[in-house]
């Protein structure tokens, strides 16, 4: 085993341990612990789905705490502006104007983990400005710039309320590498351990509680990069993806059939060539994580729907289903697309 493998291999050994630290905290959220935890060393962003107090700031404050990075939270509003979040005006206790840094930037290089609550609450122009902070890790405040190199944005939607919402562009759905659902456990044990045990009545302390540092952020850049390269995926498996990729643009020629949809009519467009790329980076650390340095199909079929559904445009006629619609088709895209 030569140096890069023994390094590998470590950090598999902590990055499991990461996330049985967190699933300590969390109950019953295996599966959104292992997706949040493949987002986090292929340094993607990651969309939230999920109902109010299912835990995911608890989550996400759970990875700040074990990476050993700052967390930041805002929430959408009608009113919030883009400079509401690099900065904020208040009148001192001397009674004069003041200006605090905002939270995109009061912790400078160490923030790890950034949460938008409710951003359709928000409107474009803060959108505008979350997006070049997800794609370049910088933002200009106070005459200078601030970097980001070790930061990943997380954004829940309301789902529920449509009043006074701006819905995200397609070209913002496309920044995101997974779109994670946090729902309620649903086993009796942990729904009572939530509700009867005062550990989890007490997220403050139920946090600081968590190893610090289990796994350094400022390795994960170099750490990510080092799977892309050490995780193979052969030329069948390339295929393949390119296979499922044509197919979500035009499911109905892989015989992909919808009740009482047009599939002619359907889309607007598939999947973009960087949701692909990034489906690919995820799947090598899916793998990374099982233990190998090969993707294989199911690696492949086991992400896709969480990177590839909510890049979907389908036409304005079928948008108002598009939660039933892209579950659908997605479904039917892998059973209708052969898999080596």
């Amino acid at each position: 085993m030569d140096r890069t493998d023994a390094q590998l291999q470590d950090a598999r050994q902590r990055a499991l341990a990461l996330e049985q630290e967190v699933a300590s905290a969390l109950l019953g959220q295996a599966r959104a612990i292992r997706l949040i935890n493949i987002a986090v060393f292929a340094r993607g962003h990651v969309l939230l789905q999920g109902d109010v107090g299912v835990g995911k700031t608890t989550l996400l404050r759970a990875f700040a705490r074990v990476l050993g990075g700052a967390f930041a939270r805002t929430e959408g509003t009608i009113d919030l502006m883009p400079g509401d979040l690099v900065y904020y005006t208040y009148i001192s206790a001397e009674g004069r104007p003041a200006v605090d840094p905002g939270p995109l930037i009061q912790h400078g290089e160490a923030l790890s983990i950034f949460f938008f609550n409710e951003i359709n609450r928000a409107r474009p122009q803060v959108h505008a400005l979350l997006l070049r902070v997800m794609a370049e890790r910088s933002v200009q405040a106070f005459n200078r710039e601030y970097r980001f190199p070790h930061l990943l944005v997380f954004a829940d939607r309301n789902r529920v309320e449509r009043e006074e919402t701006f819905e995200i562009s397609a070209a913002a759905r496309d920044r995101f590498m997974l779109e994670v659902a946090v729902e309620s456990p649903t086993a009796d044990a942990d729904r009572r351990s939530l509700v009867f045990d005062p550990r989890f009545h007490d997220t403050d302390a139920l946090v600081d509680g968590l190893q610090s540092a289990m796994v350094a952020q400022h390795e994960l850049n170099e750490l990510g990069a080092l799977i892309q390269r050490r995780v193979r995926c052969a030329d069948a498996l390339q295929a393949y993806a390119l296979a499922l990729w044509r197919a979500t643009a035009q499911p109905a020629d892989y015989g992909v059939r919808l009740p009482d949809i047009d599939m002619g009519a359907l889309m607007l467009a598939g999947a973009s060539p960087r949701g692909m790329s990034l489906l690919l980076r995820a799947v090598r650390v899916a793998a990374w994580l099982d233990g190998r340095d090969h993707a294989t199909p199911e690696d492949l079929r086991g992400l896709f729907f969480e990177a590839v559904a909510h890049r979907l445009c389908l036409q304005p006629v079928y948008e108002l289903r598009r939660q039933e619609i892209t579950a659908a088709l997605v479904d039917g895209i892998l059973r209708q697309v052969a898999a080596p």
